[in-house]
């Protein structure tokens, strides 16, 4: 399919089309079978590529530098630390400076506002790494991985979100399934359902689509019949520690545990995750919750069965995040 993606930023996905998204997941799988097989591309020769890491980061980190290598373009790493960002210099005017020195930037932070800013002011494609409020490379990481693990037309698949309904991936998810006219379910308590407005928006993009939308703060109701189960953190980073108790209560109705994939009536049902997940008490902070609530100390939005079974596919979400970051630097610097 031939198709120009020159120079767009991915923001949001709000202003990619299904044809947007159908071009770089099936670039996003070229690309891994290239690796797969060895061939070498270096397609981005010379380009240079700006890191903005507000908050941290294993994937996203790793997935934007691996991928970049591998089509021969090279990374500049900034954090808070060893820049100037917020601290002597604004975001717009770090924008307008890193514009004419790189071909691209990302940026992982909090406010949606600050990753579109940067974008109306570098003059150079920006990629959305992560905000509070949405993201979309991890959408074509999990659609992808959901591709791979069924096999029905992608309007035909099914996916529940479970927990947190107002956080960036469920918002993402609901979007990403809504343009691509997926059956698309949050699961969460009425108090973390998503706003009003990004629910209408979806809608009316679903009714483009085909997309069939559900909101219920019945956790079953929300998977029968899905093929795949996601979740994730019930805190998110950046919220005060404090919040864990107000969500551990509203939220463990809507933990990930056995009869929860059992109330898919699905066999083939999977477990997906954007990891880092607290499925047991072997971190720092998943040992110092299961210490206040020892209740939790075998999970706490997944149960490690789940995680450590044969349903879970999360690793493999994780690996797709280089496959689909790699298609995304290709579409737009290639």
């Amino acid at each position: 399919m031939a198709f120009n993606n020159r120079n767009q930023s991915l923001l949001s996905l709000i202003h990619h089309s299904e044809r947007d998204l159908h071009y770089l997941l099936d670039l996003a799988r070229d690309l891994k079978r290239a690796k797969y097989s060895g061939a070498v591309r270096h397609s981005l020769a010379g380009k240079n590529i700006a890191l903005i890491f507000e908050k941290t980061s294993t994937r996203t980190r790793c997935a934007f530098e691996v991928a970049a290598h591998d089509e021969g373009a090279h990374v500049t790493y900034i954090d808070p630390a060893s820049s100037q960002i917020g601290h002597k210099e604004s975001m717009k005017d770090t924008a307008r400076v890193l514009g004419r020195m790189y071909d691209a930037i990302e940026y992982r932070g909090a406010s949606q506002d600050v990753v579109e800013e940067l974008a109306a002011y570098a003059g150079v494609p920006v990629f959305n790494g992560l905000t509070d409020e949405y993201h979309p490379t991890q959408m074509l990481a999990d659609v992808l991985t959901m591709t791979e693990h069924c096999f029905k037309p992608l309007q035909d698949i099914a996916y529940a979100f479970i927990g947190d309904g107002r956080n960036n991936m469920a918002n993402s998810l609901l979007l990403v399934g809504a343009k691509l006219g997926m059956d698309v379910r949050i699961g969460a308590p009425r108090a973390l359902w998503p706003s009003e407005d990004h629910v209408a928006l979806c809608r009316q993009i679903a009714a483009d689509s085909g997309a069939r939308i559900t909101i219920t703060d019945d956790p079953k109701e929300a998977v029968n019949g899905v093929d795949f189960i996601h979740t994730d953190v019930w805190v998110s980073m950046g919220e005060p520690v404090e919040t864990w108790g107000e969500r551990i209560e509203l939220l463990l109705p809507y933990q990930v545990d056995g009869a929860l994939m059992a109330a898919a009536s699905n066999p083939r049902v999977k477990f997906m995750h954007c990891l880092p997940a607290f499925h047991n008490c072997e971190t720092a902070v998943g040992a110092r919750i299961a210490a206040q609530y020892p209740f939790l100390a075998n999970g706490i939005e997944v149960t490690d069965d789940v995680f450590e079974g044969p349903a879970n596919i999360a690793f493999e979400q994780a690996e797709n995040r280089m496959h689909t970051i790699k298609a995304v630097l290709v579409a737009a610097l290639g």
